[in-house]
């Protein structure tokens, strides 16, 4: 009898090459897979809820895949971890429990919520480099809040999607982006059923150049309007983006 499993994973991605198995590096897919099977004795193919980029970290990412029989989820996961340990992957899985057999994480997904962090000091990062994009430069939170509110709702994202983008439409609708300040640190909260590849990145680029003044807040609008990746600003680093949220 064939389980489906779905388990939710925490990852820091600094030296992972991203979600999807590749030829030439180390990749949260794969470490899983590998885990898996050390566990199990038995091959099995594990879908993620979102392909995250090399470099990009993940506080609740989602994935489902299948075994031939049945193991109890809390042993499963201790499992699991152990030989992710054992291969020091930087992957930790937090819970796993059964799925029903047409649970699948990317399709059966509702919405994804990433948040992307920004360090504003003039200082360079220590402690949390690699996880942070430092800004030395000051910014203004009210302008960058002004020229977000332009980016929520329904719209074609062409201006902040990647040249290389394999999405079948640049039109999607976003939820939220709330820019939130703690101290040295900003956070950039966005929510939408799916989001075009870098588009979360890019959009945090140009409004960090809304925040230094090389743009103004309105200019958000018409970049969004001209349909055309040139007229937007620079891709955030991916060191700063977390994949917090699926939601089912």
């Amino acid at each position: 009898m064939t389980q489906r499993y779905k388990i939710t994973i925490e990852y820091d991605g600094t030296h992972l090459l991203g979600w999807q198995k590749q030829l030439d590096g180390p990749s949260v897919q794969e470490y899983l897979e590998q885990a898996i099977e050390a566990f199990c004795q038995e091959k099995t193919d594990v879908y993620g809820a979102g392909r995250t980029d090399a470099g990009v970290h993940a506080l609740a990412q989602v994935a489902h895949f299948d075994l031939n029989r049945e193991v109890d989820p809390f042993r499963l996961r201790e499992a699991v971890n152990a030989h992710l340990r054992r291969m020091d992957a930087p992957i930790a899985v937090l819970v796993a429990e059964t799925a029903a057999a047409d649970f699948h994480a990317r399709y059966s997904a509702v919405g994804r919520a990433y948040i992307y962090r920004l360090t504003n000091r003039r200082s360079p990062l220590v402690l949390d480099k690699n996880r942070s994009w430092s800004v030395t430069v000051p910014l203004d939170m009210e302008k960058m809040r002004q020229g977000a509110a332009y980016l929520l709702g329904h719209h074609d994202f062409t201006s902040f999607r990647a040249v290389k983008c394999q999405a079948k439409s640049p039109i999607k609708t976003l939820d939220r982006l709330d820019i939130r300040q703690e101290g040295e640190n900003i956070f950039f909260y966005t929510e939408a059923r799916s989001f075009l590849h870098h588009q979360v990145r890019n959009m945090v680029g140009t409004l960090k150049m809304v925040g230094d003044g090389h743009l103004q807040p309105e200019q958000i609008k018409t970049i969004l309007e001209a349909r055309d990746r040139r007229e937007a600003g620079p891709t955030a680093p991916a060191c700063g983006l977390y994949l917090s949220k699926i939601i089912y």
